[in-house]
């Protein structure tokens, strides 16, 4: 039954020499991008594609990924049956049987006959769900189902060819193969002809799916079978909280407005996309009605890629914009929509990096096209004059403390530096959180400062938006100032201030001890520095909203819950999505100052899912989070539910007080 090799031997070296040359034509269109360092610290970098390529730590987080393991692991151990089936078609004495002991040969034809059958159950639970209830809207694709096809083919005739030939006699070892030979014993009724013509057609249909299925690869979807592997070695190795630093100069090219801008990695990202739907179901803007899909950003991006991709490498130039619209396209609506939540990284099993990308096109439109969404001009504006967001004069940055004592950071002398933030020095309701967190750094006896009228804006909001001129400008300023007063550790109480002056200063250069306030009050607590009357805490029924830029940009889920659970005697309710999978409040990259035209508004979202565990209280540790949460409210005329800050829960239990 087995082909002659005069014939199979040019088909074979036809297709992998097709299949090689596809693959060289479509990933050496990378190199039209910048370069990018992801090639240090190789023992990180294996043991991080061993944990999440092979043990596909991150495809078993969803429940449906253990079916895609079993698929993934199958391919894997029929490798080896597929490609002793190549070579024999060659030299047919090229067998396993001859050139293994039996003690390592029938093990092996066991494990190839149950993963064939673990493959094609896994491979019809996957067309049934993709067609009964697919992962996302417009899952339903022809190629995702031949794809499916192809495999299950491949294992019907891998099962048909081993049959006829045990039932043929011709399998010395058919003991080891218990599936195969259940189906020869159901085919002995068979005559010998038939049976050698089931084995020569199920041996050719097995080659030819096999070689079709190898040389459809990349030119489809699926190429991310032969990327995914590679993109979880060259992943980053630190949380992308926070983005590249632009140097200014003339001539420069800022952001990404043409597919050579991105970096060699941003676009092996996007062969690398599974195209799974996991970034689309987590996105904020996406389950809102907002043009944002980060997995179609992808898409875009490798569709822009291959339009672009062979003129570029010629010395041409890109025709296909890659922000505007149409396909290969990324709509500008789709960018400003994004809150930089870090949904998306966190769900991706492979790694990529679709936020990244969007910062970089965000930069593209504020500095080399000034087009950006009206609203922000005022917002750049109040920067660039007053550094704070609403534009109020430095000098009531300090009106906060009104008549409580507090004294200014001086350096040698007070060991924490509190960086209030703008929110905290000039919005209404943040304000009462600066004041309780002035209390709690009383009660405990810490010793600190502010800056006063001399602190200025973080930068965050600009950074996000794209206007990293602004941001640079700010940062050095803050840099200077920080530097010159010494201050080496920093108390924060909004987790945007946390983030950048924790990351993105470290790219000028600071090396601070940034400590978040629900860090530093589980530590007071943890030492038996503050006293608490719990009884006198007036949280009620607590449910806890976790900050994107604490939680998944920084890590920090346990220190605020434990702080909650300490101060009121009861850990807090969760909301069905929590820590690493909670859902932005609708603030985060700037979209504090936007007004939400698009789709449902991204708070109400979030507020309608605490009110689901009719809480007394919705507790937050982020401005931002706190006046999402408080507008969503209002618009649902919940007043008997009130957002309080931590800190506000703890000092409401500072002994002693009411």
């Amino acid at each position: 039954m087995q082909p002659d090799p005069v014939i199979f031997t040019p088909l074979l070296a036809a297709a992998c020499t097709i299949f090689l040359w596809s693959c060289y034509r479509r990933f050496s269109l990378v190199t039209v991008g910048t370069a990018e360092d992801r090639f240090s610290s190789t023992m990180e970098r294996l043991q991080g594609m061993f944990v999440y390529a092979f043990l596909q730590k991150r495809v078993v987080k969803r429940p449906f990924g253990v079916n895609h393991v079993f698929i993934f692991w199958s391919f894997l151990v029929l490798a080896v049956a597929n490609t002793e089936f190549l070579v024999s078609g060659v030299f047919p004495a090229a067998k396993l049987s001859l050139l293994l002991p039996a003690a390592l040969y029938q093990p092996l034809l066991i494990a190839f006959d149950l993963v064939s059958l673990f493959a094609l159950v896994a491979v019809a639970i996957a067309l049934v769900r993709r067609a009964v209830a697919p992962p996302y809207k417009g899952a339903r694709t022809g190629e995702a189902f031949a794809i499916l096809s192809m495999i299950g083919t491949l294992m019907l005739a891998y099962f048909c060819f081993h049959a006829a030939e045990i039932a043929m006699g011709h399998e010395a070892a058919a003991h080891a193969m218990p599936l195969s030979s259940a189906l020869a014993a159901a085919l002995s009724g068979l005559s010998s002809e038939t049976l050698g013509t089931l084995g020569v057609v199920s041996w050719w249909l097995h080659a030819g799916v096999l070689l079709f299925f190898l040389n459809y690869l990349p030119y489809s979807k699926h190429m991310h079978i032969l990327a995914a592997i590679p993109n979880c070695y060259f992943k980053g190795l630190g949380t992308p909280n926070t983005q590249e630093r632009e140097e200014f100069a003339e001539g420069n090219v800022y952001g990404a407005g043409s597919i050579e801008n991105f970096t060699w990695k941003d676009l092996f990202d996007s062969f690398s996309c599974t195209e799974c739907g996991r970034c689309e179901n987590a996105c904020p803007a996406a389950a809102t009605g907002k043009p944002l899909n980060p997995r179609r950003v992808m898409h875009d991006i490798k569709v822009n890629l291959l339009a672009n991709g062979a003129q570029l490498q010629r010395g041409g130039v890109a025709t296909v914009p890659v922000i505007g619209e149409g396909e290969g396209s990324v709509e500008a609506d789709a960018l400003w929509s994004c809150t930089t939540c870090g949904a998306c990284l966190n769900a991706c099993p492979v790694f990529i990096e679709q936020m990244p990308k969007i910062n970089k096109m965000r930069r593209h439109l504020v500095q080399m096209e000034a087009d950006f969404p009206e609203e922000l001009l005022n917002l750049f504006e109040n920067m660039e004059q007053r550094s704070n967001p609403w534009g109020i004069a430095p000098g009531d940055r300090g009106k906060w403390v009104g008549g409580h004592e507090v004294k200014p950071f001086e350096a040698g002398k007070t060991e924490y530096l509190f960086y209030v933030g703008c929110a905290g020095s000039f919005d209404s309701r943040a304000k009462q959180v600066t004041l309780s967190m002035a209390r709690i750094l009383d009660a405990a006896g810490v010793s600190w400062g502010i800056l006063g009228k001399e602190e200025k804006c973080c930068g965050d909001s600009v950074r996000r938006l794209g206007n990293e001129y602004v941001f640079d400008k700010m940062a050095r300023e803050n840099v200077a100032m920080f530097q010159e007063k010494k201050v080496t550790k920093v108390i924060t109480q909004c987790p945007h201030c946390f983030s950048t002056l924790k990351n993105d200063y470290r790219q000028y250069g600071l090396e601070l001890e940034v400590i978040p306030h629900a860090e530093l009050i589980e530590r007071l607590l943890g030492e038996g520095k503050l006293k608490l009357d719990m009884h006198e805490a007036k949280g009620g029924n607590i449910v806890f909203h976790d900050s994107c830029y604490l939680g998944r940009h920084n890590g920090i889920y346990e220190a605020p819950r434990k702080v909650i659970a300490q101060a009121t005697g009861t850990a807090p309710a969760e909301m069905p999505r929590n820590r690493e999978n909670s859902f932005c409040c609708g603030a985060g990259g700037g979209r504090m100052w936007l007004e939400e035209h698009l789709g449902e508004r991204i708070n109400l979202n979030r507020v309608n899912e605490a009110l689901s565990g009719s809480p007394g209280t919705i507790c937050v540790t982020c401005p931002y989070c706190m006046t999402m949460m408080e507008d969503g409210l209002k618009d649902r005329a919940s007043g008997e539910t009130k957002v309080k800050d931590i800190a506000e829960i703890v000092a409401e239990g500072l002994r002693g007080t009411a």
